[in-house]
């Protein structure tokens, strides 16, 4: 059967005989993998759409077991992301990171929209970058139903006095539990909500990406959400370290 989807390629592996393994995050059909003969290098419009951070249209041709990628072209393409050293390693992780969260073959459009959204404004962002990264991985979380509960204690309820985060239970912990859990020696994963942290992380949430188009986190700041999002992700979704990873440890 052929059939065509937009989509944003995830991952390429090279195959025998000049074909390559593709990893596409498409509009109909989810995260699929498929054959293709198509280079990324040419200049033809299929060429084009197989390079890297590019919104495209595929034409598939899908059997009972397989998909293959007979030709594609350019919806949108965000080559500035590859012109910036910072932007493309950002943009590297964000795809990564969409692939292990991703279940295959299960549409979900509104992910794709807002990855979408996410190399739109990445393109254009001038500087702290990261900021925009952790909004687009909260919101992916949400849009997964695996969001932390943000508007109160997730140990009694309280909406006071949210001074930590408790990746093991999942969101904001009150003062009053923190006490209680950092007299055990046993408890693990809870981290100090300094910088305003769970507020930052609520704004995330409930904001689109467009809203931090001005906004971006002091470094101490940046830092401690990025450690809770990733205790987060390895907690609850089993996502281990990331390739793509060791470059946020590289940043001064």
């Amino acid at each position: 059967m052929y059939t065509d989807s937009e989509g944003i390629i995830l991952r390429q592996i090279k195959a025998a005989g000049g074909r390559r393994m593709i990893l596409l995050f498409s509009r109909k059909y989810g995260k699929i993998s498929a054959g293709s003969s198509i280079s990324e290098k040419g200049r033809s419009k299929a060429a084009l759409a197989m390079r890297p951070f590019t919104f495209g249209r595929y034409e598939l041709f899908k059997n009972r077991d397989s998909y293959n990628i007979n030709s594609g072209e350019v919806i949108k393409s965000f080559y500035r992301i590859g012109e910036d050293v910072d932007k493309y390693m950002c943009a590297s992780y964000v795809l990564e990171y969409t692939d292990k969260i991703l279940a295959d073959e299960q549409p979900m459009p509104r992910m794709l929209d807002l990855l979408i959204e996410f190399f739109d404004l990445l393109s254009v962002r001038q500087k702290r970058y990261e900021t925009l990264v952790s909004a687009y991985q909260i919101k992916a979380l949400a849009l997964l139903g695996n969001a932390p509960e943000l508007g109160s204690c997730v140990i009694c309820g309280s909406k006071e006095e949210l001074s930590a985060f408790s990746v093991k239970d999942g969101g904001a912990v009150c003062e009053s539990c923190r006490k209680k859990m950092q007299a055990d020696s046993n408890v693990s994963l809870i981290f100090n909500a300094n910088f305003g942290t769970i507020g930052i992380l609520k704004y995330f949430l409930n904001n689109s990406l467009k809203s931090l188009e001005r906004i971006g986190l002091e470094e101490d700041a940046q830092a401690l959400v990025r450690n809770i999002l990733k205790s987060y992700g390895e907690y609850h979704l089993d996502i281990a370290a990331l390739k793509s990873e060791s470059f946020f440890n590289n940043q001064k």
